[in-house]
């Protein structure tokens, strides 16, 4: 029986029971959820189910669900014949008459699945296994795979990268991409928050619609430290949340078939440093893997912009493994289905998995998490002389810093208390590094609303 209690901003307490998916925990997967000491996640869980329950927020503080309904509370309880979970205090926004809206459900429902098998399949007693790369994509498959999103079927899934804070203009550029996907079959997998995650995704189901197609992916692949700030839109029927932000970016590689690149900002920037990181190696020159970077006419010179700052850093063999579409999305999606069609024949030829690729090689320094404190900001080496991926893996910390000095609560806290982090290297880099960080913030790519005060200062 639900008790709605009216307040500033309304909130429901209930009980829910998950279906299909999530049927049973063990008693020491249900314990560590609960307890909030000794290494407990009971505060992760109340912090990643807010999240989901308020899709659709327009902020991206990732205090700002916590400080709107501060009294909320989430508790997984094992019974006899399954689980159940009790809301307290919850955003009465995830219920319709009283009833958990079944899309919210299945979101938090796969909250309580992935936050388990981390505590329990990714604990301290595996810590040796996470210091191999075999180990860590053992990992992420293991993961994939409890959230039931490995499945033998032909190559079809396209990832869609691109800022949550976007111009109407981009937005509705990439709804039409995203159409144009959907007419074509083929499912989309994003980081699953607003802007250039959600238009895709919200295109393609028109597409998916017209050709009557009913069993589609709309898939969420996101991380503890971000899902606050970026929470899953609307659309989304696939969650799982990874461990950290390297092993949210070798999914998106494993699982995706190609992958389209939209405007955005530093985020962005970090997943196209990561996977031309990867494909820059002698040992993955071989694969096919679409990469397409794409936009509105308007977005041009944003796009001027990161092909420079590429080239300037990386090299004319960086700019080989992608190419740029703008204001076609017809265009993007005949070259997206083109080329998932040579993935499909490649992987048939090596006898590769379709849904996992196993082929790709991705070495050690893309995989350990990077913890983007002062000092190892600083000490960053983003200088000439270095093989381009060692390059890249740099280039990409530095930017994953900035996403979590901007959007994650504990870099936020960082640059509160220590200020902005620093960030050196040979002039020509820094400075290129500077105009392009310079040019999003004038275009308002860092923040959704409110001014942005940059958590970086670029050393030259």
């Amino acid at each position: 029986m639900s008790e709605v209690v009216t307040r500033a901003l309304p909130v429901v307490s209930t009980r829910i029971y998950p279906r299909g998916g999530l049927d049973v925990l063990s008693r020491n997967e249900v314990a560590r959820l609960r307890d909030a000491s000794a290494g407990g996640m009971h505060d992760l869980l109340r912090r990643c189910a807010l999240a989901v329950m308020t899709s659709g927020s327009a902020s991206d503080d990732p205090r700002a669900a916590r400080d709107l309904y501060p009294d909320f509370d989430i508790q997984v309880l094992q019974r006899d014949r399954g689980l159940r979970i009790e809301l307290v205090n919850a955003p009465a926004m995830a219920f319709v008459d009283g009833e958990i809206i079944r899309g919210v459900a299945e979101l938090l429902f796969a909250v309580v699945r992935d936050l388990a098998y981390m505590a329990i399949e990714l604990g301290p007693q595996y810590a040796a296994d996470l210091e191999t790369s075999a180990g860590i994509t053992d990992a992420v498959f293991g993961q994939l795979r409890n959230a039931r999103l490995i499945k033998p079927q032909e190559p079809n899934l396209v990832v869609c990268w691109g800022g949550h804070s976007i111009s109407r203009e981009e937005y509705l550029y990439t709804k039409e991409v995203g159409y144009e996907l959907g007419l074509r079959g083929l499912d989309i997998c994003t980081g699953c928050g607003p802007g250039a995650m959600k238009g895709p995704m919200k295109g393609a189901t028109i597409g998916h619609a017209k050709q009557r197609q009913k069993q589609v992916r709309y898939i969420g692949v996101t991380e503890p430290g971000i899902i606050a700030a970026e929470s899953p839109n609307p659309i989304v029927n696939h969650l799982v949340i990874m461990p950290d932000i390297e092993k949210r970016l070798e999914a998106f590689v494993r699982i995706g078939h190609g992958i389209i690149v939209f405007p955005g900002g530093v985020g962005t920037a970090e997943e196209i440093l990561y996977l031309l990181g990867i494909l820059l190696r002698e040992q993955n020159a071989h694969l096919p893997f679409p990469l397409i970077l794409t936009g509105p006419v308007v977005a041009a010179p944003y796009f001027e912009q990161i092909d420079h700052f590429i080239r300037m850093t990386l090299g004319q063999a960086a700019a080989a493994r992608y190419q740029i579409i703008i204001g076609d999305p017809l265009a993007v999606a005949k070259a997206m289905k083109a080329g998932i069609g040579q993935v499909r024949e490649h992987r048939k030829a090596a006898k590769d998995a379709y849904y996992f690729n196993w082929s790709i090689d991705i070495p050690l320094a893309f995989q350990q998490p990077f913890q983007p404190t002062h000092e190892a900001m600083a000490q960053l080496d983003l200088h000439h002389g270095r093989a381009p991926h060692a390059i890249a893996a740099d280039l990409r910390r530095a930017f994953s810093g900035i996403v979590a000095g901007n959007v994650k609560e504990e870099g936020m806290r960082r640059i509160e208390q220590f200020g902005p982090f620093e960030i050196n290297g040979d002039p020509d880099i820094m400075a290129a590094l500077d105009a392009l960080l310079q040019a999003f913030v004038a275009q308002r790519r860092m923040k959704i609303a409110g001014d942005y005060r940059p958590c970086y200062r670029v050393v030259t």
